[in-house]
């Protein structure tokens, strides 16, 4: 019998119910605001760093101070904290306080960092040996995780330790950048550097920023306070240029791929993304994207003389390409890889060979598959990551290269975390749902489970619990399905009506309402419910992980249909008997910091408060990467640009609205919040500003506390009264 999707079950209702304490004083406690950044409430496994042993279906976990392993069933101590420090006392090196993340290469091997080294152990000998340590100031630490080579930056160079050998490209300043990400984190990039399949050669980034202005940051910590410009190439102005070269460890010599077809500043700008060896080390792979991110080319590189030598294909879209991931070759098969494409409307795996040739659409249906896993040694099937089984969650599947069977091995609904046995057999599945903080299972490759290694205990179980609850509204069209997540106050008063707050994000490559511990909610919504607060969340369209169209379908215009969808959420909520419509508030950060503003000033009728964090106020304040992809260009699209800037909206604030940012943001600059100011008091609007002195996009550490309690204060003051 076909398992019931979980997502289905929710879109009737699905209210979560944690298990209290027995005790009526524990199921009383409340949480105190200090609380909601205690990382101790939140679940923790019982067992950490759980993994396969080498090549085997061994697993190992440590536990306390001690390191097990053995089958999933019937696992055994293999070493202690005091035995590793013993060997590295006796080799004069510093002990560890705790068993931190460890490796099982084989059987008997364990490789663990102490200090800034990295040790290999051998328990059945007892005999230690320090592979590399590493290097002091360096930053974007890279490993060649065969050789143990060495490639990482300090400041704007790059530095490749070789056996010994250091090889350095020197960077200038802000102007030239060497080994560090591109394209502002786009299109998957978070690295720079790139070692090749067995170590011979190391690809990495070229950034040329010298063309794109220096935007102004100020640090007021010094006597006299200090500029600290950054490079933000803003939307429609000057981008910077990225080139690729690559190191070989053995020559030491650097090849300068031939990216760019001729020197027009269009060939300069293009972007270059997904950068993908062939098994063989011959070949480097790139997805280069044009600007306006319509059209993208899959080029193969010659690594010997950096020549193009061919195109595989292209892929347009009239509203944008953003790929995530490069090349899988599968295993075995150094002309076959899996690509991910949205061409069909969701993101699927298409199989090629390295001519370029389409050999089949692996994957397909009204789902996205989000991500790989592994393959099997064989090559014979690859294990992914999809919400096929329930929007709201993360499953794992195993699918068959030659055939595109794809088994669900992860039946129970929630959020997956899995590893894969090389040889495909087993896996180690962690899960954590709405309903269920950990529980690690081990299954076969049939989704049997052989064995539970562990439950997690609910760490609020002596609180006194929010409802939440987990459902769907229809979206303004009047046909799409929104997954919303409503958390109710405790012990609830028939005929009491309560304040809501409505928590927004709603821009691209997002997803708030989780099928995860809390439905993907945290500490400060349970201590705002607690507060006596309804705190509701939608995902609307623009969001992630439902298909191009949902996603791209706001493209050119910003917050319009977002804030559409929006509001049918509030229609839901002003339908529910315990919901005070006098009392609705709208808080956000970042996008949902403009999504916030967007709302408040369009329906002053609906929401008495609102708390925007860090929110971009005109897109063309933005960066390029990120604003043009979602909103062409200024010039491009003037009229999106205009509709959706917050500046010329002013003059409709009405009630209250506390914005906040942080002085030193480099993600939505200053700029932003500061003329959003400027505009209220030409058009005498009076709204309450916080700064964030020394904090960038987020308000990290021990600071996070203050501003929860200053937002929570704001409703007190505001909202609730």
């Amino acid at each position: 019998m076909k398992k019931i999707s979980f997502s289905v079950i929710l879109t009737f209702v699905t209210i979560l119910s944690l298990q209290l304490s027995s005790s009526l004083q524990a199921q009383n406690r409340m949480l105190d605001i200090k609380q909601t950044m205690d990382y101790s409430l939140y679940p923790r496994p019982k067992m950490s760093y759980v993994q396969f042993v080498g090549n085997t279906n061994l697993i190992a976990y440590a536990s306390g101070d001690t390191i097990y392993s053995g089958k999933p069933s019937a696992t055994k101590k293999l070493v202690t904290l005091n035995e590793l420090n013993n060997a590295l006392n006796a080799a004069g090196e510093t002990s560890m306080r705790r068993i931190s993340s460890f490796s099982m290469p084989a059987e008997n091997e364990l490789r663990f960092f102490s200090g800034n080294s990295c040790f290999l152990y051998n328990v059945q000998k007892r005999t230690l040996s320090k592979l590399y340590s590493n290097p002091d100031k360096g930053e974007h630490l890279d490993i060649e995780p065969n050789s143990f080579q060495q490639a990482y930056t300090i400041g704007s160079s790059l530095y490749v330790n070789s056996n010994g050998k250091v090889f350095c490209k020197e960077g200038k300043d802000l102007d030239i950048v060497y080994g560090q990400s591109v394209h502002r984190n786009e299109f998957g990039i978070n690295k720079g550097t790139f070692w090749s399949p067995k170590g011979t050669y190391l690809a990495y980034y070229r950034m040329d920023q010298s063309m794109v202005t220096d935007y102004p940051l100020v640090n007021t910590s010094t006597r006299i306070a200090s500029a600290e410009p950054f490079k933000y190439p803003m939307a429609g102005m000057k981008s910077h240029e990225v080139t690729v070269e690559i190191y070989n460890t053995v020559t030491e010599q650097v090849t300068y791929l031939k990216t760019r077809r001729n020197e027009s500043v269009a060939e300069r700008e293009n972007y270059l993304t997904n950068l993908s060896w062939s098994p063989d080390e011959s070949h480097l792979y790139i997805a280069k994207i044009c600007r306006a991110q319509d059209h993208l080319w899959l080029e193969s590189y010659n690594v010997d003389n950096g020549e193009l030598e061919k195109i595989l294909f292209e892929e347009t879209n009239a509203r944008y390409i953003d790929p995530q991931e490069g090349l899988f070759f599968l295993p075995g098969h150094n002309d076959q890889f899996l690509w991910f494409s949205e061409r069909d409307g969701y993101k699927h795996l298409y199989l090629y060979n390295t001519d370029g040739k389409l050999l089949k659409q692996l994957t397909s249906g009204n789902y996205d598959v989000q991500s790989i896993i592994s393959f099997d040694a064989k090559g014979e099937n690859v294990f992914v990551y999809s919400n096929k089984d329930g929007a709201t969650g993360l499953y794992a599947y195993k699918v068959n290269i030659k055939s595109g069977e794809m088994t669900l091995l992860t039946p129970d609904h929630g959020t997956h975390t899995v590893s894969v046995s090389n040889n495909g057999n087993t896996i180690i599945d962690i899960n954590n749902s709405v309903d269920i903080p950990y529980r690690c299972k081990v299954y076969n490759a049939k989704g049997k489970a052989l064995a539970t290694v562990y439950e997690t205990e609910n760490p609020l179980s002596e609180y006194a619990m929010p409802g939440i609850q987990m459902g769907t509204i229809k979206a303004a069209d009047g046909v799409t399905d929104l997954y919303y997540r409503l958390i109710t106050p405790p012990n609830m008063k028939a005929g009491e009506k309560y304040p809501t707050l409505v928590y927004v994000y709603g821009g691209p490559h997002s997803q708030l309402v989780t099928d995860s511990w809390l439905g993907g909610g945290n500490l400060y919504f349970l201590f705002l419910a607690q507060q006596g607060y309804v705190v509701f969340t939608v995902d609307n369209r623009g969001t992630d992980n439902r298909g191009f169209e949902f996603e791209s379908c706001t493209h050119r215009h910003l917050g319009e249909i977002e804030m559409a969808d929006q509001m049918e959420g509030v229609k839901f909520l002003q339908s529910l008997p315990y919901v005070d419509k006098e009392r609705m508030g709208v808080e956000g950060w970042s996008f949902g910091g403009f999504m916030t503003i967007t709302m408040k000033l369009a329906h002053p009728e609906v929401f008495k408060v609102g708390c925007a964090g860090g929110p971009v106020i005109d897109w063309k304040w933005y960066e390029v990467m990120y604003g043009e992809r979602y909103m062409d260009t200024p010039d491009e699209n003037p009229e999106g640009y205009k509709n959706n800037s917050l500046i010329g909206k002013a003059g409709d604030l009405e009630g209250r609205l506390l914005v906040i940012h942080g002085a030193e943001d480099n993600t939505v600059v200053w700029q932003n919040s500061i003329e959003f100011i400027e505009a209220c008091i030409k058009k005498g609007k009076l709204v309450d500003y916080f700064i964030y002195p020394h904090h960038e996009h987020n308000v990290r550490g021990y600071d996070r506390i203050h501003l929860y309690h200053k937002m929570f204060q704001y409703y007190e003051d505001f909202l609730k009264k």
